[in-house]
């Protein structure tokens, strides 16, 4: 049976997400019904909503970064479970294209996806960003796109790990492989770049340089993890980047904002054989000129990184249980809790530098209409 949820929804590019009720139909096969407790507010939301990637697919269901509990399943699901507690992931491999049978699921070109099961009440189909749609008291989403993990652990801090987390710590981990006694470069301290900081520092890099041109962003970053914090907008960072390598540069540089000239950056503060990653999303009108020679002239890569390179099933749980732990700090990250009526709020916020992350809660009690 059909129910009513309500939600954020953005209709034409450009105008302010408004909340509004939508419909979801049953979960088809494979499919699972997810009542939302947490969503964070990440900028990829910001730039979907202002058509940035394109605007063939209005209107979106904004949110890509929830935690919730699972409310329905449908045919043929085995796991999740109803009451299962949950991060959601926006890659889930298929298992059966090229890259999964190859063995490089994170990497999957057919990533799964429920149907386009939600519609606005005057009948439009709903595009969930990302394939998830999290700013909504609930979601219809692949049942492999649903980790299961502790109750008890929070679930702001655990919607979190869905996207911005697993990106920038993944990035870390899996995309530089960051190897420990080594430098790292982080250009960008928003909640992406700040959670690159703490996987440089989990993997044991030990001079890890946080770049960005707000003070307030680079008084974060020394919260988690950074050693060194260069202000673009006062210094040539890539002048003070080799300054603090001794003259070398780094081992490994990510820029985590989107832009051809903090990817220049990037690129030309690396030692020799350096690796920079980049993990911000341009705009689709960007484009970089570069030097080659310069460019070949130093070696080693640049190579993207898309959501870190993670497999969520792994890695979700594991970085769970490192925030249990103590050793992944998420509690910083969330600077603000708000309700959903809050959303473009948020937004405003995040392009002020005032949040690392809103994270939208909703009432525990929240049930199904």
């Amino acid at each position: 049976m059909p129910i009513t949820a309500r939600g954020v929804i953005a209709r034409t590019p450009g105008a302010p997400g408004k909340v509004e009720e939508f419909t979801i139909d049953d979960p088809g096969p494979g499919e699972v019904l997810v009542r939302i407790l947490a969503s964070g507010v990440c900028h990829t939301d910001l730039g979907m909503k202002r058509g940035d990637y394109g605007t063939g697919d209005f209107p979106h269901l904004l949110g890509h970064e929830g935690a919730g509990i699972i409310e329905a399943v449908g045919p043929g699901v085995q796991r999740p479970q109803v009451g299962d507690h949950v991060i959601l992931a926006w890659r889930a491999p298929c298992g059966e294209c090229r890259f999964c049978l190859r063995g490089l699921p994170h990497l999957c070109a057919a990533s799964l996806n429920a149907e386009k099961r939600m519609r606005t009440m005057d009948g439009q189909t709903l595009s969930p960003v990302l394939g998830i749609g999290t700013f909504c008291t609930h979601t219809l989403v692949h049942a492999k796109q649903a980790i299961p993990v502790s109750p008890d652990l929070p679930p702001a801090q655990m919607s979190l790990i869905g996207c911005g987390v697993m990106t920038g710590v993944g990035a870390a981990l899996y995309t530089a492989g960051v190897r420990p006694g080594t430098s790292a470069a982080i250009f960008g301290c928003g909640g992406v770049g700040d959670s690159v900081i703490q996987g440089a520092r989990l993997t044991g890099a030990t001079r890890i340089i946080a770049v960005d041109v707000d003070p307030r962003k680079l008084e974060w970053a020394t919260q988690f993890g950074a050693t060194d914090t260069v202000n673009a907008r006062e210094e040539d960072p890539v002048e003070r980047i080799l300054e603090l390598t001794g003259g070398n540069g780094a081992d490994y540089s990510f820029e985590a904002v989107g832009r051809p000239q903090t990817l220049m950056q990037a690129l030309f503060c690396r030692d020799l054989a350096g690796v920079c990653v980049l993990i911000g999303v341009p705009g689709s009108d960007m484009t970089l000129e570069l030097p080659m020679a310069k460019f070949f002239s130093r070696g080693g890569s640049l190579r993207v990184s898309w959501y870190g390179d993670c497999l969520p099933t792994r890695d979700f749980p594991l970085l769970a249980e490192w925030y249990r732990q103590g050793r992944l700090n998420l509690d910083d990250v969330v600077t603000r809790t708000i309700s959903i009526e809050e959303s473009e709020a948020a937004f405003e916020a995040m392009e002020r530098g005032e949040t690392l992350r809103s994270v939208i809660q909703f009432e525990p009690q929240a049930v199904p209409a």
